[in-house]
């Protein structure tokens, strides 16, 4: 089993308590650890089926075991974390056959938040958007792929956020939990789309074109499951043939996805 590596050398307990109150998009401490570990996992620093222990990651962010403790039942209820006998505390594991349902639930929900959003978006939200699509494209230039996951979570929470309905946020971090980012960003070119898809978002966005926003969500995300459904089905296809060859040890790589050519 992998280990979880560090996520940020910053002390995270410094860049909390000098923010502003009103400054400040988080409640408490227990919901700024549980979006810090949330990154983590979605991003991939924390891969799936990691222990976690609440001591060790309450020293790596230099915060006292309690808002670390009520994180961990935070993400516990909201699918990011599991409870195993003998094991304890691991990050959950995705539903593969689940993947199509949680894709259409996450479109629907999704694209509530982001016309909301539009409401209430100002020039310096287009800024700060404008931001994170450029170190999301930075990131991938580098080949930087956990870094790219965590800007890609960064960006969306942004945006979703400033639809101003906490609720449907939450249901849609609970989709994300069981959804498989850190397969789907592993497609060859894969993150290179995202961010020509990311910026016909942001260019609907500041149109306040209500139907390209619908439109340019829903094929983000629909493309994203479309790539990774073709890729699994390649690999299964050739571990089929792979089985009927004399065994040898073989590499397997997420192929790039006919996809890409039909995408924006």
């Amino acid at each position: 089993m992998s280990k979880p590596r560090k996520l940020d050398p910053t002390p995270v307990a410094r860049r909390i308590d000098e923010q502003p109150p009103h400054a400040l998009p988080f409640r408490t401490k227990e919901d700024f650890v549980a979006d810090y570990l949330r990154e983590g996992i979605l991003s991939g620093r924390l891969p799936r089926g990691t222990r976690l222990k609440q001591a060790d990651i309450a020293d790596e962010i230099r915060f006292s075991i309690t808002p670390v403790r009520e994180a961990f039942r935070i993400l516990e209820t909201e699918g990011y974390l599991v409870s195993e006998t003998h094991r304890g505390v691991i990050v959950a594991p995705f539903n593969a056959s689940a993947t199509r349902e949680i894709s259409d639930l996450r479109i629907v929900l999704e694209t509530r938040l982001a016309l909301l959003a539009m409401r209430h978006m100002t020039t310096q939200d287009y800024t700060e958007l404008g931001q994170l699509e450029r170190e999301f494209e930075d990131a991938d230039t580098r080949k930087e792929r956990e870094a790219v996951r965590a800007i890609n979570y960064r960006f969306h929470k942004h945006l979703y956020s400033l639809a101003r309905q906490p609720q449907t946020l939450h249901f849609v971090q609970v989709l994300w939990a069981k959804y498989p980012f850190d397969l789907i960003n592993r497609i060859d070119g894969r993150p290179g789309r995202a961010a020509a898809e990311h910026r016909q978002l942001l260019s609907a966005l500041k149109t306040k074109d209500r139907k390209a926003v619908a439109r340019s969500l829903r094929s983000h995300i629909d493309t994203g499951w479309h790539e990774l459904q073709e890729s699994l089905d390649r690999l299964h296809e050739s571990d089929k043939v792979a089985s009927v060859r004399p065994p040898r040890l073989r590499r397997i790589q997420l192929a790039p996805s006919p996809v890409a050519k039909r995408s924006a």
